[in-house]
């Protein structure tokens, strides 16, 4: 669907693997907020990133904190839609229409669901200290984690298909979900999200990037298919 080299049978183990693996973290994680077994670990973590004397305080020196705030701005929909839109327009001068099309239906999607998730656990958000980010939704799943999971790993899954060599096709997918934990992290230490919020959203956003690969990798394959079956039929004509 995204380029003329089709997805390897790894590729399709991977992915049915990372969305497994998204699916049942996050549905682990609805139980355990509901029940209220994370509560202790969510005040440790973020009681444990402010100075004990003074709950204001971020850990570590004003740069860092400025740095933190900088870096979440990554995961926040101003970045994401510029960078999407910059990609999508790169995809439709080069004519790979099939891939703009995944790419602006995967991060569609994952946004209303992200929205809609909010919106059904209505989760407060921490109140234990200072938030150093304006906030104007729920706290379960965070979108920041989740969107910026789904978006860059959609962003890296487009770039590797039109990549040969395999070593940086790893590089770049693990570069991407490296940059979609950083992001996760500083809300946590900005002290907007609990870091059961953030797991949540980081298992949600792998389970919809990875699901969306493969439906778009086998309407790919029933497309090549079909086109293969036409072109038999057309030398035997």
């Amino acid at each position: 669907m995204m380029s003329h080299r089709p997805a390897s049978n790894a590729m399709r183990r991977a992915a049915y693997t990372t969305l497994s693996i998204g699916v049942v973290v996050f549905a682990v994680l609805v139980g355990a907020v509901q029940l209220g077994l994370t509560e202790s670990f969510d005040r440790i973590v973020v009681l444990s990133l402010r100075n004990p004397e003074d709950l204001s305080d971020a850990w570590g020196p004003v740069w860092f904190q400025e740095a933190a705030a900088e870096l979440t701005a990554l995961g926040g929909y101003p970045i994401v839609v510029l960078a999407v839109v910059i990609v999508l327009i790169a995809l439709l001068i080069a004519r790979k229409t099939a891939a703009a099309v995944f790419l602006a239906v995967t991060l569609i999607s994952g946004s209303v669901v992200s929205s809609l998730l909010k919106l059904f656990f209505n989760r407060a958000r921490p109140d234990l200290v200072d938030r150093l980010d304006q906030t104007f939704t729920s706290s379960f799943p965070s979108a920041h984690a989740m969107l910026s999971m789904i978006a860059w790993l959609t962003l890296a899954a487009i770039a590797i298909r039109f990549i040969e060599m395999r070593r940086l096709r790893i590089y770049i997918l693990i570069a991407a979900v490296i940059l979609a934990l950083i992001i996760g992290s500083t809300r946590v230490y900005l002290g907007v999200h609990w870091p059961s919020d953030v797991i949540a959203g980081w298992a949600i956003g792998l389970a919809w990037a990875s699901g969306s690969w493969l439906v778009a990798d086998k309407i790919a394959r029933h497309l090549s298919g079909r086109a293969e079956r036409n072109e038999e039929l057309g030398r035997s004509g």
